[in-house]
């Protein structure tokens, strides 16, 4: 590359983030993470902010804003000035929440503008090794022969935790105790050490313990095996047909937001899910990385939230 055309490749990268910036209102980006640091929205949104900030030539913060089942993150985010400075890392619990909670201080659709999808994950079921069961089909009938006296343990109310294993026991006419806890690995523990018997976690909360003499990994949560566990089956296949229950990741900001706006944070997410070195990240994770258009996540957010108010119905949960 002779000097003028450095001169002019460099001119436009500057043009670029100057643009970026621009648009931007000349403000750093603040990822809103509704829960605790530590969970699978936390270290997703961590694991990518950096390159971010690069890609929209500003500054991208993460910011925890933890309680009530993610709602008080998601509120504010959803109150905020909708300028794409301000966004949630969202999951399924997003839609889940809407039928979930008999009163939420926003609308789960209407009050977000859906900005970049990041990827999915399901989830994993894990029983203490002192449960007899080697399957799914062996635990259903182990549970059904013990009503009142399992435990299954989550990472509180409301969490995905929690409705995936109430899904499975309501769909599997089981009668088992919930017990929740703060987070994924807490209920994780309690299963280890035999205080309860069983605990659905995301894929980045159950692979650590894929060779753990204390638990048992016996399905996975998504309609076909997952690519992180090929050797585990899905609950579908392997004694509870109809189960079906991933989360999808991604970015929302409030309602409103410029459509170029939205554009350009979109292309910058889907720019990130190309570079190896965030593919690498996410599949630690156990997150398969997914690109889409705004309009396209859209219209997932739509058909999730129709699908989790089923789950929802289906588990029997509730909180007022």
């Amino acid at each position: 590359m002779n000097r003028f055309a450095k001169y002019v490749f460099a001119a436009a990268l500057s043009f670029a983030a100057t643009a970026a910036c621009a648009q931007l209102g000349g403000k750093f980006v603040r990822i809103v993470v509704p829960f605790a640091a530590g969970g699978v929205q936390d270290i997703l949104a961590r694991s990518m902010s950096n390159e971010l900030g690069q890609a929209l030539g500003t500054s991208v913060i993460v910011e925890n804003r933890a309680g009530a089942g993610g709602t008080i993150g998601t509120a504010a985010v959803a109150k905020s000035v909708p300028d794409g400075t301000m966004l949630s890392m969202s999951a399924a619990s997003h839609t889940i929440n809407g039928s979930l909670y008999a009163k939420l201080p926003y609308d789960p659709i209407k009050d977000f503008t859906p900005v970049a999808h990041v990827g999915n994950a399901s989830y994993v079921l894990m029983i203490s090794a002192e449960t007899p069961a080697k399957s799914v089909a062996e635990f259903l009938k182990y549970a059904k022969a013990n009503p009142g006296k399992l435990n299954y343990a989550s990472a509180g109310n409301g969490s995905a935790t929690h409705l995936s294993m109430a899904y499975f026991v309501g769909l599997g006419g089981l009668d088992m105790v919930h017990i929740p806890f703060k987070a994924t690995g807490e209920a994780v523990n309690e299963v280890m050490t035999g205080r309860a018997q069983a605990v659905i976690a995301a894929n980045i909360g159950a692979l650590p313990y894929v060779k753990d003499a204390r638990v048992k990994l016996i399905g996975v949560t998504g309609a076909t095996r997952s690519r992180f566990l090929p050797d585990i089956p899905a609950i579908a296949e392997s004694g509870l047909p109809g189960y079906e229950f991933d989360s999808w990741f991604g970015l929302l900001g409030p309602a409103g937001i410029p459509h170029g706006t939205v554009e350009q944070l979109n292309a910058a997410v889907a720019k990130l899910l190309k570079d190896p070195v965030i593919l690498e990240r996410l599949a630690k994770q156990g997150i398969e990385p997914q690109a889409m258009s705004a309009e396209a996540f859209g219209k997932l957010l739509a058909a999730d939230f129709g699908k989790m108010a089923k789950v929802v119905k289906a588990s029997g949960a509730r909180v007022d």
